[in-house]
């Protein structure tokens, strides 16, 4: 790095700014040659805009390397602000940052040859002072494009966010969906997917000297990530943790609800989770409903089945038994003796969603089978219920069932 009390760097006998400003009026034509022939994402630009802007941020670039020339190496702040405009411009036109950095590595590169090729001898000293300037240059240009695309980027995805968020409650709500639409240049789905999610915890939530909260929410960023690499439109969700909702477009597929549930499974997965799903096709305007039922759905799922993907067709049965009536009462009746004992709950509710297998059971409750053991002979002696035997786990099963809120 040429600090600021360097001696002036001189070129045949002339300071070197001057030789590189007579040299620019050269250079700026063949950088720009370079940039469109190199970088694609400079070659689709407007013949307008790379006649104009663009060579107009050459011109600017050499003038930047001449003052730093001329003031020891130390970029002034006019230049810099010109140049964060420019890239700012580029960042908004879509142009990958790559292609940006790559731009002024081109204009670097032409000019040093342009020296290079004209140098003896003599020119030495010259030479080894373009380099550290050169050097210098390029870090200045590289701090100012992550700043100004870290910028851009985070505020393109907070409107994205709140975009998406807005056209999700309208959804939800039944209401008007257009501006939100609009704003994500979206056209909404014949049909959607409504599901109502929950996530169970991943191993390393509860692994000794682990965050839970960062392990947590890496698993949420790849259930996520998932569905949103898999999804035909933006994704539309609302989740923590632990789950939340999620809009699928139905898709054009042949059996698209197979599809829809192949999707989940995959992001769950992904997750590293069990994933317990109520789930819900409907038009846009009966999406509110669904929302309603995917979540009752879901709660009995929870209740008193095991982790999956469940629609009313499948759960139908339980979804009458948490209708009002004299039998829910009896039914739910069945588990008051033991309804203040929650480790008895919790076993029996996991025991039969693992089709009694008690040390998969053992595994999930993170107990010992033996205790899993004396709890369910607790079960069956204050019930009088026994979960082994076919018809009292359906009766079990059916309580629990009842249990679930309405």
């Amino acid at each position: 790095m040429i600090e600021s009390n360097a001696p002036e760097l001189r070129w045949r006998g002339a300071p070197l700014h001057e030789a590189l400003a007579a040299a620019t009026p050269g250079l700026v034509p063949a950088v720009l040659a370079g940039v469109i022939a190199e970088l694609p994402a400079y070659a689709e630009l407007p013949d307008e805009e790379l006649r104009g802007d663009i060579t107009r941020i050459i011109e600017r670039g050499m003038a930047m390397v001449g003052r730093m020339l001329r003031n020891g190496g130390v970029p002034d702040p006019e230049s810099l602000n010109e140049l964060r405009e420019d890239i700012l411009h580029r960042a908004e036109e879509g142009v990958p940052i790559e292609a940006v950095l790559n731009a002024h590595n081109v204009g670097v590169r032409v000019a040093w040859e342009h020296f290079q090729a004209q140098a003896g001898p003599e020119d030495m000293r010259a030479l080894v002072g373009i380099v550290g300037l050169l050097l210098r240059y390029l870090r200045e240009i590289t701090s100012v494009a992550s700043a100004v695309y870290f910028q851009e980027r985070d505020t393109f995805l907070a409107d994205a966010h709140a975009a998406k968020q807005a056209l999700l409650s309208a959804l939800l709500a039944g209401g008007d969906t257009t501006d939100a639409a609009d704003r994500l240049g979206m056209r909404l789905a014949g049909s959607y997917a409504v599901l109502d999610v929950e996530i169970a915890a991943h191993p390393d939530e509860s692994a000794p000297g682990t965050n839970a909260t960062v392990a947590r929410w890496r698993k949420l960023r790849r259930f996520r990530a998932e569905l949103e690499r898999r999804s035909p439109q933006p994704l539309l969700s609302r989740l923590n943790g632990h789950g939340g909702v999620v809009l699928l477009a139905r898709d054009d597929t042949p059996d698209p609800d197979r599809h829809v549930h192949d999707m989940v499974l995959a992001a769950g997965t992904a997750a590293g989770a069990d994933v317990t799903v109520g789930a819900v096709s409907a038009s846009v305007p009966a999406i509110p409903q669904a929302a309603r039922t995917a979540h009752e759905l879901r709660k009995l799922a929870v209740a008193a089945h095991p982790p999956g993907i469940y629609t009313l067709d499948e759960l139908a049965l339980d979804y009458q038994l948490t209708r009002p009536g004299p039998a829910r009462d009896v039914l739910a009746g069945k588990l008051r003796a033991i309804e203040d004992e929650p480790d008895l709950l919790d076993t029996l509710r996991t025991h039969l969603g693992t089709g009694l297998n008690r040390r998969r059971t053992a595994s999930l409750l993170h107990v010992h089978p033996n205790t899993v053991d004396y709890r369910v002979r607790k079960i069956a002696e204050l019930t009088g219920l026994n979960p082994a035997d076919p018809t009292d786990a359906a009766h079990l099963r059916a309580a629990l069932v009842a249990r679930t809120p309405y």
